[in-house]
């Protein structure tokens, strides 16, 4: 497992490591160890507690010895070295000195304050991103420099990929962002480069493989896309939704989420194939040094005996890796925990059947949490604390399934029921799942729990809850993969995400959270994209309730062009715990629509409550896909 710390739930994200990882941070590293393996012994002084990420990260780095200012730490190991004072330098034999650090002029003045003249002293600054590439130049670790994300990106065998976001950071004061991007084909080569301005306002951003493709005269590819937003404010992670798209002859249509900046040691929800399926996880490395052998594995969740690839993947390169290659026995609903090292952000993974392909994620398996035993004895004024809100779609079409997944090392049981409510709030069944083990296969098809006639022409919804009544724990942290298929067999959809506590005034540890502020979260800002190509873009809008709040949502839907432009505004009204599928297309007229263009988009807006929402695609030959929605 590579030595880097990325996020904190309390603190965020990691900057440095952030700064480590940028491709072009990665190429500087590259020659930098190549010129210090020419010039002779290398000593690290590392006055910031920099050496293991940066040398787990970039292990060509010929360090021979580890130096520290802090007298604290003088004797303890990082990277395998152990730590002298760095007054010992001078005696050490070192021809070179790195320091491991940017913005480090200081350190470099006191090295050369006490090192002799042929003693050459570097920093990491020698690794700098180039001022033209930097939001704020006067502070590189500034978080805003490092606005940044992976997404899967392909142009092959009939599918294309298409993402979109908006210019989010114009409505926190941005006033010039622009994109620096790099596509990597499937071997982690540069296939093209490039930069393109966003909107002058809170205008939509849409990169389309078959564009790009076109646009450099490339062949067909499936490998990465690096997105680097400089210029920008108020969020340092670009965010976004990502089609698959058929063309011709093959009808595939799905879409997924952003890919979480952070990569984690391990991910969880990556189901096990269907006896007609295959399910393939694309392993996509996230660093500019390879992945060794072993470093990979696959294992049956709460089985703890991984199965390792044996084999090296090279730096920013992608190997699709069939579950069946390494769990061969394994079958839905079991699921996959991936063990992953910390070399990869959020994998996606792809299930085939039938001829027709799926793109969706894995979620972060979380390794600082442990069971919260104040979940349990939540007050009243909490209502049902913490709870999971997931789409029934109407039943007259889909069949709708959830199955609960482990997202916490320590997560030994999971105590769950589920509530499910109609479209306007009604309480429709209580479904006791027991208190389920980590090992568990246990998938709810609502057929089998709600009445014939229930749901069928609107579809509702339903919350996963904590229920204690047969023991357990709990550590809020619960999360689910949903999956939705078309009555006739056409096409199937699925998608995961965690629980929240939703819509009250007391709070309890950073819930209900807020996307900016304190909690509680009592507002919603949801990105809702609008279709292309002869497809309509949807969305099952959710009003989440752990205890008494409003009646009814007062949320607008506020249509946006590719500009930025205000076009329109129409209002909903969701009744408390009810739900409502939005069509864009039925909603605005066709002039409207027209207008907005395809990098046009729908703010949902509400400022009395939070809304939690899922989106997704429709066209015409059966396809549609979901995923859930984001906010900012």
């Amino acid at each position: 497992m590579l030595d880097i710390q990325t996020f904190d739930a309390l603190k965020g994200g990691n900057v440095l490591y952030k700064a480590l990882a940028h491709p072009l941070a990665a190429e500087a590293i590259g020659r930098l160890a190549s010129r210090l393996t020419a010039e002779g012994p290398v000593a690290l002084f590392d006055p910031e507690a920099v050496a293991g990420p940066l040398l787990t990260m970039y292990p060509a780095l010929p360090i021979a010895s580890l130096f520290v200012q802090d007298v604290r730490a003088v004797g303890t190991e990082r990277a395998g070295l152990v730590a002298r004072p760095m007054t010992e330098i001078a005696e050490s034999g070192a021809r070179t000195v790195l320091v491991a650090g940017f913005d480090a002029g200081r350190s470099v003045a006191l090295l050369r304050a006490i090192l002799p003249e042929d003693i050459a002293v570097l920093s990491l600054d020698e690794a700098r991103l180039p001022d033209a590439r930097l939001t704020n130049r006067r502070r590189y670790l500034d978080p805003l420099n490092f606005a940044m994300n992976f997404a899967f990106f392909r142009d092959a065998d009939g599918l294309s990929t298409r993402l979109v976001t908006a210019n989010y950071w114009a409505g926190y004061g941005a006033t010039e962002v622009r994109f620096w991007l790099r596509l990597f084909d499937g071997a982690g080569t540069v296939m093209a480069e490039w930069e393109e301005p966003a909107p002058l306002g809170a205008g939509g951003v849409a990169f389309d493989s078959r564009e790009v493709r076109a646009r450099f005269g490339l062949g067909p590819f499936t490998g990465q896309l690096f997105l680097h937003a400089i210029g920008v404010a108020g969020h340092d992670i670009v965010k976004y939704a990502l089609d698959t798209i058929g063309g011709g002859n093959e009808a595939s249509l799905s879409c997924t989420h952003d890919a979480n900046a952070w990569p984690s040691d391990r991910y969880a929800g990556l189901p096990a194939p269907r006896p007609d399926e295959r399910v393939i996880l694309w392993i996509q490395n996230s660093h500019g040094s390879p992945i060794p052998p072993g470093s990979i594995a696959l294992d049956r969740m709460g089985r703890d005996a991984p199965v390792a690839l044996a084999e090296e993947i090279g730096p920013f390169a992608s190997r699709a890796v069939d579950v069946a290659e390494l769990l061969p026995d394994l079958r839905w609903p079991e699921q996959v925990e991936v063990r992953a090292g910390r070399h990869m952000v959020r994998p996606r993974y792809e299930v085939i059947r039938q001829g027709r392909t799926r793109i969706a994620h894995v979620n972060v398996e979380r390794a600082d949490l442990v069971p919260d035993p104040g979940i349990r004895t939540l007050p009243g004024e909490l209502g049902r604390g913490f709870l999971l809100p997931l789409p029934i779609l109407p039943r007259g079409a889909y069949r709708s399934q959830v199955l609960p997944t482990p997202m916490a090392e320590s997560a030994r049981t999971m105590p769950l029921r589920l509530d499910v409510f109609d479209a306007e709030g009604a309480l429709l069944c209580e479904h006791f799942l027991g208190c389920l083990p980590r090992d568990h296969a246990v998938m709810v098809d609502f057929d089998e729990i709600l009445g014939a006639g229930a749901l069928q022409a609107v579809g509702g919804h339903a919350d996963l809850v904590y229920d204690f009544r047969d023991g357990g724990e709990a550590d809020g942290w619960l999360h689910a993969l949903m999956r939705y298929e078309r009555r006739d067999g056409a096409h199937a959809a699925e998608t995961s995400f965690g629980a929240h506590i939703f819509n009250t005034v007391m709070t309890y540890k950073g819930e209900p959270q807020s996307y900016s502020g304190p909690p509680p979260g009592l507002t919603t800002r949801l990105f809702l994209k609008l279709g292309e190509g002869g497809r309509q873009s949807f969305s099952h809008l959710i009003y989440p309730a752990s205890g008494a709040w409003h009646a009814r949502s007062d949320t607008r839907l506020v249509l946006h062009d590719g500009a930025g432009a205000v076009l329109a505004e129409e209002g909903l009204a969701i009744a408390r715990s009810g739900s409502a599928l939005v069509r864009p297309d039925l909603i605005f007229s066709r002039a409207l629509m027209e207008a907005a263009g395809p990098r046009g988009y729908v703010l949902i807006r509400d400022r009395t409550c939070r809304l939690f929402g899922y989106h997704g695609l429709v066209d015409d030959r059966g396809g549609f896909s979901l995923d859930h929605m984001f906010g900012f």
